[in-house]
């Protein structure tokens, strides 16, 4: 095939094939009057809060919103240390600011890209020590960590709990790429991304796995007073209409929107399967190549269920990386690199102090991965072409 434009993710295609019911459920929303905080933002809270399983779901304007709304739900504030991992979307850690508090950067394990939660335990022992600009950072005042179950991976759940136990740590878990992304306890029991957090938040932004016609996030919890304190942070404060027992925020779900995910959440199961399938099948291809030992690709493990937000694999230096990634570009092949500069090093986060160097993993995978295009009608035919496209670059260098 020749000239093929592959994008790095295409919201028409699934569109195409749901668009009769997109469009019913948005008419009747519309015909109904009720467009805020209505039937479908409450079905959809209590059916995707059932299907996390947990008993709250609050719905927001977004997931940086959910952040937020959570963190502060959860108690934190002014000085208040808040450990996550430098490798994420910015709002991961400029919730943590937005609120006061102060992120203290953890690197991520080489493998998943997910928080190191040795390192984590390392850092409440006492046994590695962090400074922050001229400030030891005492483990003891540390109130919170949030881990970010990337690209689709979730971290290892039932450890995440036993630091919550021993360490008393509240965890809010950011599952904005990991909606239906699954942990096998030892025991045998299965647990899903976003259900052992004393909170945890889902982004709904258009290219997440479920993913809106505009924004919108959710937040979870079982924890009845923190779900209530959402509830009154996502409507300016206010536990009844125009009392307001604190300020808050103007966050809500719109009805339109939830209508709609109420349609998409319908197949996401099936949507995550084709995922799966498809980077299964780039698994395939890559071996077919002789890749296997050039480039590196997600890992697969039997006590996990990677539902594949993103498919990111890495190769031996920013060179060869920035090298395929223009021959991608070149034939209208779509890629993108998932992030290019670590939350530690942004020059808004400069007055805590670190440096080049300080977070080595995370600043090499920075530099060295690549997005490929993934989303659930991405065709065999254009797969091959694609990892053929990366093989031939790969002969050039």
């Amino acid at each position: 095939m020749t000239n093929l434009k592959i994008p790095l993710f295409d919201l028409t295609r699934q569109y195409l094939k749901i668009k009769d019911e997109i469009l019913g459920a948005i008419d009747n929303v519309i015909s109904s009057g009720r467009v805020i905080l209505g039937e479908n933002v409450k079905n959809l809270e209590e059916e995707l809060a059932q299907f996390i399983g947990v008993r709250h779901g609050i719905g927001v304007a977004n997931g940086s919103d959910a952040l937020v709304i959570a963190l502060r739900a959860l108690g934190i504030s002014n000085d208040d240390y808040v450990i996550t991992t430098p490798y994420t979307f910015f709002a991961t850690a400029s919730c943590i600011v937005r609120l006061g508090g102060i992120p203290i950067f953890v690197d991520i394990d080489p493998n998943t890209y997910n928080i190191d939660l040795n390192v984590v335990e390392d850092l409440m022992d006492g046994k590695i020590k962090i400074k922050l600009g001229d400030v030891e950072v005492n483990p003891k005042k540390i109130k919170a960590i949030i881990p970010v179950h990337l690209f689709g991976q979730t971290v290892n759940l039932e450890r995440l709990e036993n630091i919550r136990k021993k360490y008393g740590l509240k965890i809010l878990e950011d599952a904005a790429q990991s909606v239906g992304s699954i942990w096998k306890y030892k025991n045998g029991e299965i647990k899903k991304s976003g259900s052992v957090g004393d909170a945890s938040i889902v982004s709904f932004f258009p290219t997440k796995n479920l993913g809106a016609y505009g924004d919108g996030g959710i937040i979870f919890t079982n924890d009845d007073t923190v779900a209530e304190q959402c509830r009154i942070l996502r409507v300016h404060g206010a536990k009844r209409k125009y009392f307001h027992e604190t300020v808050g925020y103007n966050s809500r779900l719109d009805e339109i929107q939830a209508a709609i995910l109420r349609v998409k959440f319908k197949y996401l199961n099936g949507y995550i399967e084709r995922r799966i399938e498809i980077a299964k099948r780039y698994v395939k291809l890559f071996k077919d190549e002789n890749l296997m030992e050039i480039v590196k690709l997600p890992n697969l493990f039997d006590d996990r269920r990677h539902v594949y937000h993103q498919f990111v694999v890495r190769f031996e230096s920013e060179k060869v990386r920035n090298h395929v990634k223009q021959k991608l570009e070149n034939k209208g092949i779509g890629c993108s690199i998932y992030y290019p500069l670590p939350l530690h090093l942004q020059k808004c986060f400069g007055n805590l102090g670190y440096e080049q160097g300080d977070l080595p993993i995370s600043e090499k995978v920075s530099k060295t991965t690549l997005a490929l295009p993934m989303f659930p009608e991405l065709e065999l035919e254009e797969q091959v072409e694609i990892v053929s496209t990366i093989s031939k670059s790969l002969k050039e260098i």
